[in-house]
């Protein structure tokens, strides 16, 4: 395997990621775009949002230059599958950050980029299948995980390094080049990305950064040695994007809410509900993340029975379900009833019109009607006492 060629694409993606990023962040402050306010805004200016397309082409470039170096070995071919299917769904998300999409055409868009990259690779159908399903998944997962400042590069950085380790322990050049170009330029956008970040990842970056997760892992998996415990390890290396995952959809399904709706019910929101900082909330995530990849990894390689493989997934749920209780939706206020002002006058009452009826008898004139005892002795209608308090408005999910 070459080992210098791989870590020269490493070094030179570490480069210009961080000479990019470095000229969107000076063109972010002097625009401005550094005023907001909080950790991670949904949507920040747009100069902060395409702060992700230096991932794309740091990574990209190195990568590009290593394979035609001769850094891929033989797997020159699997790199520019995996390089196009990447430079495709980082398109959309650079699209999707300057005019959202619907999420049916980014799902179809990252199907074909799956599909391209699964038949270059060339697999088998029915494996080829399975890896395009995980491909979409994981990929979109990685997406939904840019909510807080350093989250998605953080968490980003230590899977690639599983990954990479993974593959060079096989001696498989192809399929570490991509996981060490995408290491070192995810540290590098991580000195911008940091809070108070100036630069964010936006759907370009979280897309391409996802995608060459998930196929790099897909690929390690099918072309594992039979010795290799590849089936219990790699699923551990995304072990914080699939609890975070697990806890938005569990938490929208009782709160009886759209699923595939945006919202602020991630693990990092509800961090920063219970006043973990938001640098704070990048090293529980990374850490997270850290432990469980160097579970996988070490099941990969040998040195752990793969029994052990279930021990983050395992020790992940009493999270998830301890993240659960902690609230995530507030209901909105019910608007209140307009009171009539206070000393506003009244019209006076025009005289009731004379009757022309029979007299009433004795049992009908000892009961009055509704009508008549709602009026003062004045002969003014009353006004029921205003409300004590408003209806009390709480949380409406997430709740135990």
């Amino acid at each position: 395997m070459n080992v210098l060629g791989i870590i020269a694409s490493g070094v030179a993606a570490l480069f210009i990621t961080v000479v990019l990023a470095k000229g969107v962040r000076r063109t972010a402050l002097r625009r401005g775009a550094d005023r907001e306010p909080g950790g991670h805004p949904a949507r920040a200016g747009v100069v902060r949002r395409l702060g992700g397309a230096t991932v794309v082409l740091g990574v990209g470039t190195a990568a590009a230059a290593g394979s035609a170096l001769g850094a891929a070995g033989d797997g020159g071919r699997t790199v520019t599958g995996l390089l196009a299917g990447a430079g495709i769904v980082a398109a959309l998300g650079l699209v999707h950050d300057v005019r959202p999409l619907g999420l049916p055409l980014r799902l179809a868009v990252q199907t074909g980029a799956a599909t391209l990259a699964v038949c270059l690779a060339g697999l088998s159908p029915v494996a080829g299948t399975l890896a395009v399903v995980w491909i979409v998944a994981l990929t979109h997962a990685f997406a939904l995980l840019d909510t807080s400042d350093g989250v998605l590069a953080a968490v980003g950085a230590v899977t690639a390094a599983g990954l990479l380790v993974c593959a060079a322990v096989d001696g498989r050049p192809g399929l570490a080049l991509l996981p060490a170009a995408l290491l070192a330029g995810l540290i590098g956008f991580l000195l911008h990305n940091w809070h108070p970040a100036r630069i964010r990842p936006g759907a370009s970056a979280s897309l391409f950064t996802g995608f060459l997760l998930a196929s790099s892992g897909a690929l390690i998996h099918a072309a594992a040695p039979p010795e290799r415990a590849a089936w219990a390890a790699l699923p551990v290396l995304a072990t914080v994007v699939l609890a975070d995952t697990a806890l938005v959809l569990a938490s929208r399904r009782r709160a009886r809410r759209p699923l595939l709706q945006d919202g602020g019910d991630h693990i990092a929101h509800r961090l920063r509900r219970i006043r973990v900082t938001v640098p704070g909330t990048a090293v529980v995530l990374g850490l997270w993340a850290g432990a469980a990849v160097a579970t996988g990894t070490l099941v990969y390689v040998g040195l752990l029975h793969p029994a052990l493989a279930l021990v983050p997934p395992v020790g992940s749920a009493p999270a998830v379900l301890a993240l659960l209780r902690i609230p995530a939706y507030v209901a909105r206020p019910r608007p209140a009833a307009r009171r009539p002002a206070t000393g506003a006058a009244v019209p006076p009452m025009s005289p009731a019109p004379m009757s022309t009826a029979p007299a009433r008898t004795a049992s009908a004139s000892t009961a009055p009607s509704a009508a008549e005892s709602a009026r003062t002795a004045a002969g003014r209608p009353t006004v029921p006492p205003p409300p004590t308090g408003r209806p009390a408005v709480g949380l409406t999910a997430d709740r135990s």
